[in-house]
């Protein structure tokens, strides 16, 4: 298989998206993550959010969207190197 380019890799880093978003994603920790409050929000009606809010949703969302998306792309490769060597 030929090598990603620097972007790419970094983009299926599977393991950099696990803790960016188990770090960054669920910051802060205490009382209760701070996505967690913002989907709830959401989930509420999203009444009263700012752009701000849409904003702090996206930058704490990010990390778990690149998380799965690198995960998918894992997935897939392995389907097909395993459809390969049969």
């Amino acid at each position: 298989m030929e090598k990603e380019h620097p972007i790419l890799e970094i983009l299926n880093n599977w393991q950099l998206w696990l803790i960016a978003s188990l770090t960054l994603g669920l910051a802060p920790f205490t009382p209760e993550p701070h996505i967690i409050a913002d989907l709830r929000w959401v989930m509420g009606g999203a009444v009263g959010m700012q752009a701000i809010n849409w904003l702090d949703l996206f930058m704490h969302g990010t990390p778990f969207l690149l998380l799965f998306r690198s995960l998918i792309i894992l997935f897939v490769r392995s389907r097909k190197t395993a459809a390969a060597d049969k």
